[in-house]
């Protein structure tokens, strides 16, 4: 049978880090053995769903570079649960239970089954509570809507995260009596912070919509969260989507959980920024800063900032003076007007304004000084860009242009007498 595995985030709330991770994990093995892999919307408790959250859902997924092969809700099959609840009462598995119908849980030996993870699990029967199959209202729970659409839709994977691992023996009982092989169950590690504990806010961004806010790049981060938990080997780090697919297994997936690394996601983000050519960068920062932002001007600063930036977010730090019809000096105690009035005269001179030409006249004015190069840059810097940090100082100069870079070194003569 083809391999169909599916992913059933809950919208109840936006989608969360974790759970794209783990849609990550079906996704690349169902791509990898030609299967299908499907979206299915766990919709069972409305009380409980945020508006908005569904469609948070696939925007996200579709950003971070996934596919899927059919969408679905649970409470699209309400009748047909229901229709199966009733069998199970008429063949002596579930019973009335004031308006509902609950499961009978077999009393005696176990359940078990092998996960692709973790091996052997097995659960003690007596363990097990009867489980509410419909509510009283007629809508189906969780534990039993699952199951059911997994023996409906063919899944024959169920990957999923380790806090189903309680459901699992549940289901199984519930597809067994409904005459249903059970799938073959992968419980993926749970993703920490570095402290230890359940990733959360506390931790830093959570959703996908955080992360894609924050500038990091799409496919950057797939390949980081491949590696929660999963690795190729104890060498292999950067690897594309196809590498990806190709290479994963879950034999290689951890049982341990796995530490969600900032400083690792951003080194890794800051080499894929690096390895695109010039043109898909300043594509791809034109479309993280959106309408906002002159699509030309980013075009030409874009080269200026592709060695500096791990994440597009980092942009307006160094690049907002471009945008700028005047700038506020951080640091005024920086400005010097004895350098700021050569500098300006030196600039002057500058027959064709461009950054080798200005580079020669403000490095000559260094030397006149007899000071380093960093001393007498620095207020330049200061009165050009209102910061010590910025884009490199003789191309910031060549693209804000001659006129306008005078205009502020005036401006910061002002201040600095």
């Amino acid at each position: 049978m083809a391999v169909r595995v599916r992913m059933a985030p809950s919208p109840t709330g936006f989608l969360h880090v974790g759970t794209a991770r783990t849609f990550l994990f079906n996704w690349l093995f169902a791509r990898q053995q030609g299967g299908a892999c499907l979206l299915r919307i766990e919709n069972t408790d409305m009380n409980r769903e945020v508006e908005g959250a569904t469609e948070q859902i696939q925007r996200s997924l579709t950003w971070l570079g996934l596919d899927w092969d059919g969408l679905s809700f649970q409470l699209d099959r309400m009748a047909r649960c229901q229709e199966e609840a009733q069998r199970l009462v008429e063949s002596g598995h579930a019973y009335e239970d004031e308006g509902a119908i609950r499961f009978r849980m077999p009393d005696e030996g176990v359940t078990a089954y092998d996960d692709l993870v973790l091996g052997r699990v097995e659960t003690p029967n007596d363990a097990l509570d009867d489980l509410v199959l419909v509510r009283g209202d007629g809508r189906p729970t969780y534990n039993f809507a699952s199951p059911v659409e997994d023996w409906l839709d063919e899944i024959t994977h169920v990957i999923r995260g380790r806090d189903h691992i309680s459901n699992t023996p549940k289901q199984i009982n519930i597809l067994r009596a409904l005459g249903a092989a059970p799938p073959a169950y992968a419980h993926m590690p749970d993703v920490e912070g570095e402290d230890g504990k359940k990733l959360s806010k506390r931790h830093g961004a959570q959703s996908l919509d955080e992360f894609r806010d924050m500038g990091y790049y799409a496919l950057a981060l797939m390949n980081f969260l491949a590696l929660l938990g999963w690795s190729y080997d104890d060498k292999t780090t950067i690897m594309s989507r196809d590498e990806l697919i190709e290479r994963f297994s879950f034999d290689r997936v951890q049982s341990s959980p796995a530490t969600f690394d900032y400083k690792k996601l951003d080194w890794m983000n800051g080499v894929y920024l690096r390895d695109l050519s010039p043109e898909d960068y300043a594509n791809a920062l034109i479309d993280y800063l959106g309408p906002n932002w002159d699509p030309e001007k980013v075009r030409k600063i874009a080269p200026l900032v592709q060695e500096k930036l791990t994440r597009f977010g980092e942009f307006p730090r160094y690049a907002n003076f471009y945008f700028q019809d005047d700038v506020e000096p951080e640091d005024p105690s920086v400005l010097d007007a004895g350098v700021l009035g050569r500098a300006q005269a030196a600039l002057r001179r500058v027959e064709r304004w461009d950054a080798p030409a200005i580079e020669a006249a403000l490095r000559g004015l260094a030397d006149e000084l007899g000071v380093k190069p960093g001393q007498a840059f620095q207020p330049i810097r200061m009165a050009v860009t209102g910061s010590k940090i910025s884009t490199g100082l003789f191309e910031s100069l060549e693209l804000l242009g001659r006129d306008e870079t005078l205009r502020r070194l005036d401006r910061a003569l002002d201040e600095a007498a």
